[in-house]
């Protein structure tokens, strides 16, 4: 009996009945470490440790992984709402600190499509619209560009134009417009604009050209050719002449203004002989164009920025 119980190997135990019982019934566990043994302890670690990192993973996902949006198929009468894009903040041409003292125009140069423009920015100036070849005392605007056009046939302005609240022509034939109110400009498109009236009430100027930008979105024209263009902008508030530098359409010169940013724009009369010019900070003067005036562009106007409005 002794010899049988100490006859038990390392890989063996022994399960003992009841007292009275003599018979001794063994068990391999060859393949199992026995309790105690390191063999156990390690595999308890790697259990604890592979369920570890099983836990921080789910938290991890469940925490940090995107939960993609469920996809929703539109209805016919209850569509999904689209959300707006966010518009890019548009900050403002040029300087950001000026000269309090004098009026002046700045110029800068820029490239959009290989389109080259000159913005032309007054500083320091009140808008007014000018009629007839200017005199001297206009030429100490520091900013001035041909306005509206003239009919070829009879040499009387094309569309509706006030000049210091007196109506001077009428008509639709362009859609773009010019209102300068209490020394405000507004450049918009518009079938019938109130600030026709307003101006007229108010002292004012209006005058109409071909639109070229309208709230964002390039318009469309009729002339196709070629030529240097002119254009006045409105772009977050802040009032400005476009000048393309080379003879471009009016489909790619509006295009640019649309790329800048620009919100709304009307064209001015453009060409290489268009007259205008332009002073910057030094008091230099700079010219557009021919100056070349006859007595058959009586009704030429400009669109010009001065200290004070001359008499």
């Amino acid at each position: 009996m002794s010899e049988q119980l100490n006859d038990i190997r390392d890989d063996e135990f022994r399960v003992l009945g009841q007292k009275h019982s003599e018979q001794n019934i063994r068990f391999s566990v060859t393949d199992s470490p026995e309790p105690g043994s390191p063999h156990k302890g390690r595999g308890l670690l790697t259990g604890l440790v592979s369920l570890t990192i099983l836990a921080v993973i789910g938290l991890l996902i469940y925490f940090k992984w995107p939960t993609p949006e469920p996809e929703i198929d539109p209805g016919i009468f209850d569509p999904i709402p689209v959300k707006p894009a966010q518009e890019p903040v548009k900050t403002l041409l040029g300087s950001e600190v000026v000269s309090l003292h004098a009026p002046f125009a700045e110029r800068i140069d820029t490239t959009i499509n290989d389109v080259h423009l000159a913005l032309y920015i007054p500083h320091n100036a009140t808008p007014r619209l000018t009629l007839g070849a200017p005199d001297a005392e206009a030429r100490k605007a520091i900013l001035a560009f041909q306005a509206a056009d003239i009919r070829a046939d009879n040499r009387k302005i094309l569309g509706a134009f006030v000049l210091e609240g007196k109506p001077l022509a009428w008509g639709l034939s362009k859609r773009g417009y010019c209102a300068i109110i209490d020394g405000k400009i507004t450049v918009g498109v518009a079938d019938n604009s109130p600030l026709f009236e307003e101006a007229t009430e108010k002292g004012g100027y209006f005058f109409r050209q071909f639109p070229l930008v309208d709230n964002g979105t390039l318009v469309e024209n009729e002339p196709k050719n070629k030529t240097m263009r002119k254009a006045l902008c409105d772009r977050n508030g802040q009032i400005f002449v476009a000048v393309s530098e080379t003879d471009e359409s009016l489909h790619d010169f509006a295009q640019a203004l649309v790329d800048l940013g620009v919100d709304n724009a009307i064209y001015l009369v453009g060409s290489h002989s268009a007259f205008g010019w332009w002073k910057n900070e030094s008091g230099d003067v700079e010219y557009f164009g021919q100056d070349v005036h006859r007595a058959s562009y009586r009704n030429e106007n400009y669109l010009v920025w001065t200290l004070q409005p001359t008499e």
